[in-house]
């Protein structure tokens, strides 16, 4: 999973202008429930599949995927289980999205453990992005200031095999293994925290009893102005958008912004789109960061028609992060000079509202790189008392 908010994209739910608000204009609370909603509200089916049951019935033997796609002959490029039990696991759902006997499907790349993972790469840590140096508490990650990150927990419904957090030590680093009580009395006592992140793993493969259990202690906590959910589940298990969660969000006492994460336009079918419709009739503002990929969306074409499915699906795009180079990682990497050409090409393709800003995640750094600078900016010093 990848990283925010702002108030940009309460009008996506209209025709996709986005209102802009002054910065020392103080956000709305939320949207008041009683206002009649701009456009009809996306149904909710209370009789969909239960995402429990599609969760547990995940794909997680690699040579079952490949026979479920028709691509036997790809068995010998299957790795081997790893160490660090970052094992294959995808729903089916998904599964369903790929294209039958091609091996060079964008959505299969993204899952399938390929030998590639066991070869060293000089250059690719465990920690790439510094999480562990900006530790807080237990789960509680503070990188930027006036920003408080949780680590609410380690289970994921996907497993990308790019994922910046697959050497994570979820097991002795979570905000939840107390009930949260370590967590909240750190953002308590620290009044320079006004927006809070929920990532993971991620956060919505937690009961949503568990998630207010969550927010409803936040909520005590008077500077705190923002929430911010990063998740990949409503792209590759719609199905967890379903009525108690959309009730939860719609009752939070403050702006949220909801980041999902999709890399490739052919992620987002009927049942993405209506998950995502329906987040965004909660009254969230919903973002989409993506990961710059080798032979998944390096190209002009597949990152426009990303941004395009987007939006038409009441997503603005946010971030498009280059490769954060942890160990496993390294056939995925895109050269920073093709990056520069690709992004050029989109710019001059897409309206500005669609461009997601490039960056890098450099560690240490107190924010993320725009790629621009990379190669000519010294790295950006701390200033005094930053987090």
């Amino acid at each position: 999973m990848r990283k925010a908010a702002g108030n940009a994209a309460e009008n996506v739910k209209a025709a996709g202008n986005t209102a802009r608000m002054s910065s020392n204009e103080r956000l709305p609370s939320r949207v008041p429930r009683h206002d009649p909603p701009m456009i009809a509200a996306t149904p909710i089916d209370a009789h969909a599949p239960d995402w429990r049951r599609e969760w547990r019935e995940a794909v997680t033997d690699p040579h079952e995927l490949l026979r479920l796609l028709g691509l036997d002959a790809l068995a010998d490029r299957i790795s081997l289980p790893p160490r660090d039990g970052f094992t294959l696991r995808v729903p089916h759902s998904f599964v369903a999205r790929m294209r039958r006997g091609d091996a060079a499907d964008p959505l299969l790349r993204q899952v399938l453990p390929l030998i590639e993972e066991e070869l060293p790469v000089a250059g690719y840590d465990l920690d790439a992005v510094g999480d562990l140096d900006s530790r807080a508490q237990a789960g509680v990650l503070h990188k930027y200031e006036g920003r408080a990150l949780l680590i609410t927990t380690g289970s994921c419904a996907v497993h990308c095999r790019y994922c910046f957090r697959r050497h994570f030590p979820y097991a002795d680093e979570t905000a939840a293994r107390d009930r949260w009580k370590t967590a909240i009395a750190h953002l308590r006592s620290d009044t320079s925290i006004s927006e809070v992140l929920l990532s993971g793993g991620d956060p919505l493969s937690l009961a949503t009893h568990r998630l207010k259990e969550l927010t409803d202690a936040l909520a005590l906590i008077p500077h705190v102005r923002r929430l911010r959910l990063h998740t990949r589940l409503p792209i590759v298990l719609p199905a967890r958008v379903d009525v108690e969660l959309c009730d939860w969000i719609s009752a939070l006492p403050w702006p949220v912004a909801i980041v999902v994460h999709a890399n490739h336009a052919n992620e987002i079918d009927g049942s993405v789109r209506t998950a995502l419709r329906q987040l965004r009739d909660t009254g969230a503002t919903l973002l989409n960061q993506s990961v710059l990929l080798r032979h998944v969306n390096d190209s002009v074409e597949a990152l426009a028609e990303l941004s395009e499915t987007l939006f038409e699906s009441a997503v603005l795009p946010y971030y498009l992060h280059l490769l954060d180079r942890v160990q496993g990682t390294a056939h995925f990497d895109v050269p920073e000079e093709t990056a520069v050409a690709i992004e050029r090409s989109l710019r001059m393709r897409l309206p500005g509202y669609l461009m997601p800003r490039w960056v890098r995640e450099i560690a240490g750094e107190p924010f993320k790189t725009p790629m621009a600078e990379l190669s000519r900016q010294p790295p950006a010093p701390r200033s005094a008392g930053a987090p």
